[in-house]
């Protein structure tokens, strides 16, 4: 499925609620997509339901993109906005033939509908106004209808679903503007899609009926027919419709949940798409690599495991600083108070060691608790078995030893393995009254790490403050 046009793609979310990651994930492949070929990717916010529409939903909407990392062309185009364009289209097909007007009441379309189901009939209204004589036509209100072929067949040709037909039959003549002047959602994405030049519909598979109609509008108008990918949706675990029953739905809890947005991205990116074998990857691979044919035609299974071996892989793999960044956005997510200089001064040295072993933000934030707090540190209980009156001495005779040592790590750790070796201990047993000291808790990070992060001072201070 080829299209010689410089690729166009759009994600269309309606704004009444938060960003799901089903639509992230379209989101993304729309992203990868243009970006891996030189292309746009435009945002379109369809807020023509007014009563649902919110500007707090659109700004949740494009907070979520944001977080994620994606970013679009030009304006977010509203929906609502082009009304009078989308009005415009249907009165243009009425005119050239390919639109009727029908005055049939809701009244009538009902009654029609409940005759047909008392005779075994298809409920699809057929009008009686679609080839009446445009002199015997009333005055007074009118919808705008689509004239659909009645005869043969509409294809959407899918670049993942691969070729799928729809009786005419099935289709009825669709209203594309109610008596009250308003456009109706299908011709307005068609309109909206023709004239923002998208070239690329990457979409969820619910919406493969809805491409037969569209392309009906297309065909009406003669206008060029974008490529169509519909993609399955995202089920739970269990392979149900992903529901809140799954846990998280909605981008902004995974955010708040710690996941890295690389990470996030990558994941989503192997939710339904491969590339061969690869599972973690970074953008440029990503957007290099990616293609609708190798998008699945099954539902993808959201897999936890999965998600947090790749966020590990992403956090152990980035740089200092934007790891920092990463930590500041989940801070931000979860109404964390931003760190202070002096924490962040203490947790900047300690990151190379820390992001090796963290498979999310809080995983790592938790081990670097010893960096994040203040004197006097408080000891947790299990941490305070570990100072005894014995410890306690240790711990006097390591304030001097430290106090005197070159600061790097094998300076350090010889220090602590001689006094230990006076007392008959192993590094083990010198470590728990360090833990303690250093950090208040009984499993932390190495002893050796957390003194370099710590600095000298720092070190000797918490040591004298737990020393005998």
């Amino acid at each position: 499925m080829t299209d010689s046009r410089p690729v166009v793609t759009r994600f269309a979310p309606s704004p009444t609620g938060y960003l799901h990651i089903g639509g992230a994930r379209t989101a993304l492949f729309n992203w990868l997509y243009a970006r891996g070929r030189d292309g746009k990717f435009l945002l379109r916010i369809e807020d023509t339901d007014r009563a649902r529409s919110t500007p707090e939903a659109t700004e949740a909407i494009l907070q979520g993109l944001r977080w994620l990392g994606l970013d679009w062309d030009g304006e977010p185009v509203s929906q609502f906005a082009g009304i009078a364009r989308h009005a415009e289209i249907a009165r243009a097909m009425l005119e050239n033939g390919t639109a009727y007007k029908c005055f049939s009441t809701a009244e009538e379309i009902e009654a029609f509908r409940e005759q047909a189901r008392a005779e075994g009939r298809s409920t699809l209204f057929l009008s009686p106004w679609r080839d009446a004589d445009p002199a015997s036509l009333p005055e007074g209100p009118y919808a705008i209808r689509l004239k659909a072929p009645r005869d043969g067949e509409t294809v959407v040709r899918d670049a993942v679903q691969g070729e799928v037909t729809f009786g005419n039959a099935q289709l009825d003549d669709m209203v594309l503007l109610r008596s009250d002047g308003t456009p109706t959602y299908m011709l307005a994405v068609v309109v909206d899609d023709h004239d923002m030049g998208v070239t690329h519909v990457i979409r969820g598979d619910d919406h493969l009926t809805n491409a037969a109609r569209q392309i009906q509008i297309y065909q009406a108008m003669g206008w060029d027919i974008p490529v169509f990918a519909h993609i399955p949706l995202i089920h739970g675990p269990d392979g149900k419709k992903l529901s809140k029953r799954h846990g998280a739905v909605g981008l902004h809890e995974y955010a708040a949940m710690g996941y890295p947005a690389a990470a996030m991205r990558n994941y989503l990116a192997r939710l339904g798409w491969s590339h061969g074998d690869d599972e973690l990857f970074d953008d440029a691979q990503a957007m290099a690599w990616f293609d609708l044919d190798g998008i699945g035609k099954a539902p993808a299974r959201l897999d936890f495991k999965k998600l947090e071996h790749v966020s590990g892989w992403h956090i152990a793999r980035m740089g200092d600083a934007e790891l920092l960044e990463e930590i500041a956005a989940f801070r931000t997510a979860t109404g964390a108070p931003p760190l202070s200089q002096t924490q962040t001064a203490r947790l900047l040295p300690a990151l190379e060691a820390l992001k090796a072993k963290a498979k999310t933000l809080p995983a790592l934030l938790d081990q670097a608790h010893f960096a994040l707090i203040d004197r006097p540190v408080a000891v947790e209980e299990k941490a305070a078995a570990a100072l005894d009156t014995v410890s306690r001495g240790i711990l006097t005779e390591l304030t001097a030893a430290v106090q005197n040592a070159s600061w790097d790590r094998n300076e350090l750790e010889a220090a602590v393995k001689r006094i230990g070796e006076s007392h008959g201990l192993g590094l083990g047993k010198v470590a728990a009254p360090l833990r303690a000291a250093l950090a208040g808790r009984s499993s932390t990070p190495s002893v050796f790490d957390m003194m370099l992060a710590l600095g000298r001072g720092e070190t000797v201070a918490r040591l004298q403050d737990q020393a005998g």
